[in-house]
């Protein structure tokens, strides 16, 4: 057995805690089986009772132990081998209200080269083989793998975001209480507990500023370990929870004032209870403000400590100077949640550790950088003033004063220009002044970057254009990746292994390795097996869906799968049309739709849209004449298990935005790794795909982003192309008449007036590019070996596309440290 520690429990040099996660380096099933086994002397109904929970606590007992001593890695902390750079002693921090969890147990075994140990162990004991609880995104694994000392840092929601039924086609939602039986992988860090601070009042005093009066919550972290891809590293994701303080008075309880004491508690708590899902329309709430000021205020917090009591060489005790912040600290703002980390740096560093306001904001310019995630004008947040007034005060002086010396900036440059004032400033007027979220993080960071070519150029020439002017070396481009650990070795093992057998096993740390594939592209043993393998991948999907949906389907078929968000300019409407123009022809040759999306709960539209997928679907899957030549089912409460069963099952990736609406898409490099073949506009990270793989590999259809825009200066007519296109008139008609809603006629009537009248993403006018495109595919769906041809050159087009090499653009260009691909010595490996 060989432990392998992670870091952050004695860096601070005062805590006596200790704590670690062991994680065996050998493959031997013997130390895992061990590990059950002595779980189950704790859990004495593991055998007999076979729970699937008990057995799943008993395995991550083996392979991750919480009980014993610490050893720090010395990577991360003070003390660094001579051969180790000296950039490894930089952190940074990723700051995120969003890590979308998939489950963990497998991912890490294929991190650590468990894979073989875990099964047979698990034999051992019984029969069958379980994921388990808690993932973590991909940016968090390609971190570790790069040996990059990197903290996630959000929050541990209570409930998910809604786990989605469709009852009679409507979605409903339901709590996702996915803690309900623990988490083995996860552990409770009261030490580190901090206290954050709402409400209350400023005091301007001859000793400075104090915010006073304020009710406190506590933030309690959770830690879960990331191992690194076979390189002995474990990075941490800490996750806070929000808890009432206990200063309960005996006199409140004497006077009947209790239970009103502990109704206040649970009122507190309820700022980590529930994850508010991103439905790319901005809501104002106060409760959504507090989780984001909760999340940023415990980890700077935790940031600060760290760096006090981390040497990088000092002799003191614990450091005071914080002028060196900058150069051991990195913090990734992603997306504008975590915005308020810019105000609360400020407050820490001009009200507590009494800094000038000029050294101060220095430093928190240099330390933040900013990720923009959409360029939708009501996805951006903007939070009304009184709002901060009421809920942090002085956080509300400290961004006036930012936007102050921001607007003097503007005049000294731009002299005159008061509209260019008025449109960058932090501060929006209007019925309600609001604070614009986006702005504070541009003035506020040194580094601004988009998540796709295409989306970082439209964020410079139109939605942050004025901040690009007057500073263009702030803004950068960071194409999003996926980690090929989860989304090919671990879900599609089959694939992963052909292609290990043609170029060696490095490709999953080099993604770029997969463009040897290229010199096998008329292999015909390598066609043939990669078309077994994806005819393997539906077969069990198909079992999938009868067993869960209760629907029978022909595995030969084309599998077309549509995996977005419901929103209107990721046009799902757009495909329904299609469906209902297939349906209409009735002569097509064999084709699936799935929609696996879901809806925000507030969002009614998306509901609709729905409703619509299911109608049709009700209407195509039972019509007698249709047959199983179309089948349109809608797979509901989509997650990170079902996608790594759809994903590999796809033969087809739906990617049909608006040209110029969709920052980046990761849900495209994940049908395209896997095998499927793209069919969408040059939108995100579309137009990336086609260069790698080549256009002519991908089915590429309607406008560019010019042409939208020249569309808009023209002015759109949905109207003009539903009188000239016959097809499109009569799907259209046939929504509007009630054909698939037979006894609700007019239920999709708001659906076909928006599209006839207020449809800013425009449908109509890509619906025959589309169409034509779809027949295209159609008619190379016939031809096997052509079809698998285009699909191993897109394969070997995915190269760029891992997070490993966007993690690593992240680290040199934006928070200056070196990735290390250096695998660091376990403690029993041979000295």
């Amino acid at each position: 057995m060989s432990p392998l520690y992670s870091e952050d429990k004695t860096l601070d040099g005062l805590s006596k805690n200790k704590f670690k996660y062991i994680f065996f380096s050998k493959n031997s099933s013997n130390a895992i089986h061990c590990g059950i086994c002595r779980s189950s002397e704790h859990q004495c109904t593991l055998v007999f009772r076979r729970d699937f929970w008990e057995i799943s606590r008993a395995l991550e007992f083996g392979i991750v132990d919480s009980d014993s001593s610490t050893k720090r890695q010395t990577h991360y902390v003070g003390v660094r081998p001579l051969s180790a750079p000296l950039l490894l002693l930089q952190r940074v921090y990723y700051l995120s209200l969003e890590f979308y969890m998939g489950r963990t147990l497998q991912n890490t075994m294929v991190n650590l080269g468990l894979e073989s140990a875990c099964d047979e162990a698990i034999y051992q004991v019984v029969s069958v083989r379980f994921p388990i609880g808690l993932g973590f995104a991909c940016f968090l694994d390609s971190m570790a793998s790069l040996g990059l000392a990197a903290y996630g840092y959000g929050i541990r929601y209570e409930f998910g975001i809604f786990n989605q039924k469709v009852v009679n086609g409507w979605q409903v939602e339901e709590a996702d209480d996915w803690l309900r039986y623990g988490n083995p992988w996860e552990k409770a860090r009261p030490e580190y507990m901090r206290p954050v601070h709402f409400y209350g009042r400023v005091q301007h005093t001859a000793e400075g500023v104090k915010w006073v009066d304020t009710q406190v919550v506590l933030a309690l972290p959770y830690d879960t370990p990331v191992p690194g891809y076979r390189n002995n590293i474990v990075n941490t994701m800490r996750l806070w929870s929000a808890k009432a303080p206990c200063d309960f008075n005996l006199k409140d309880f004497n006077v009947g004032g209790y239970i009103q004491a502990v109704l206040d508690r649970n009122l507190a708590e309820n700022i980590s209870r529930v994850l508010y899902p991103n439905d790319n329309f901005f809501e104002g709430k106060e409760l959504r403000l507090k989780q984001e000021y909760f999340v940023v205020a415990a980890t700077l917090q935790d940031i600060i400590r760290r760096f006090k009591a981390s040497k990088f060489g000092s002799t003191e005790f614990v450091r005071i100077d914080l002028s060196t912040l900058p150069d051991k600290v990195a913090i990734q703002l992603n997306d504008t949640h975590p915005a308020l980390a810019i105000p609360e740096l400020m407050r820490i560093l001009v009200d507590v550790e009494k800094l000038s306001w000029e050294k101060a904001w220095d430093i928190v310019i240099r330390t933040c950088a900013y990720t923009n995630h959409t360029v939708l004008p009501e996805a951006l947040e903007r939070w009304p003033v009184d709002l901060f007034q009421n809920l942090l005060p002085r956080h509300l002086e400290i961004i006036y004063e930012i936007n102050r010396r921001h607007m003097e900036r503007i005049t000294q440059l731009y002299p005159g220009d008061v509209d260019r004032m008025r449109r960058m400033s932090l501060i929006e007027e209007g019925d309600v002044k609001k604070i614009n979220m986006a702005h504070l993080c541009i003035v506020g960071s040194h580094a601004v970057n988009g998540v796709a070519r295409i989306h970082s150029d439209i964020i410079k020439s139109t939605v942050f254009k004025d901040f690009y002017e007057m500073d263009p070396h702030k803004f950068q481009n960071k194409t999003n990746g996926i980690t090929p650990r989860r989304w090919l070795v671990m879900c599609n093992p089959g694939l992963a292994d052909v292609i290990a057998e043609r170029i060696g096993e490095d490709y999953i740390r080099d993604l770029d390795q997969l463009k040897k594939l290229l010199d096998f592209v008329d292999d015909e043993a390598l066609i043939r097996d990669v078309a077994k393998v994806k005819q393997e991948n539906k077969l069990k999907f198909a079992a999938h869906l009868e067993e869960h949906y209760k629907v029978k389907i022909n595995s030969d078929s084309m599998f077309d799968i549509h995996v977005k968000r419901i929103h209107e300019y990721k046009r799902q409407l757009l495909n329904c049309l299609h469906i209902i123009t297939l349906y209409n022809r009735t002569t097509h040759p064999s084709l699936k739709r799935f929609c696996p999306i879901q809806a925000a709960p507030g969002y009614h539209t998306a509901k609709m849209i729905i409703k619509l997928i299911t109608s049709i679907g009700d209407v195509v899957n039972n019509d007698p004449v249709v047959g199983d030549r179309l089948k349109v089912i809608f797979l509901e409460n989509y997650r990170v298990t079902l996608a790594e069963k759809v994903i590999p099952a796809a033969d087809l990736s739906e990617q049909i935005s608006t040209a110029g609406t969709e920052a980046s898409g990761t849900g495209n490099m994940k049908f395209m790794l896997n095998g499927a073949l793209t069919i969408g506009t040059m939108d995100g990270a579309n137009v990336e795909m086609a260069e790698e793989a080549g256009e002519e590999n991908l089915f590429i259809f309607g406008m560019r982003v010019d042409d939208v825009e020249a569309l808009d200066k023209k002015g759109y007519d949905a109207v003009s192309y539903y009188n000239r296109i016959p097809e499109l008139k009569q799907a259209v008609d046939q929504i509007s008449a009630g054909f698939f809603s037979p006894d609700h006629p007019g239920l999709f009537k708001d659906l076909v007036n928006m599209l006839m009248h207020h449809d800013r993403f425009k449908v109509f006018a890509d619906y025959e590019d589309y169409i034509q495109c779809q027949d295209k595919v159609s008619a190379l769906y016939k031809d096997t070996k052509a079809w698998t041809k285009k699909v191993i050159h897109n394969i070997a087009g995915c190269g760029k596309f891992s997070s490993d090499r966007t993690i690593s653009q992240y680290a040199r260009e934006i928070w200056g440290m070196e990735p290390n691909l250096e695998k660091i010595a376990a403690p029993d490996d041979p000295r």
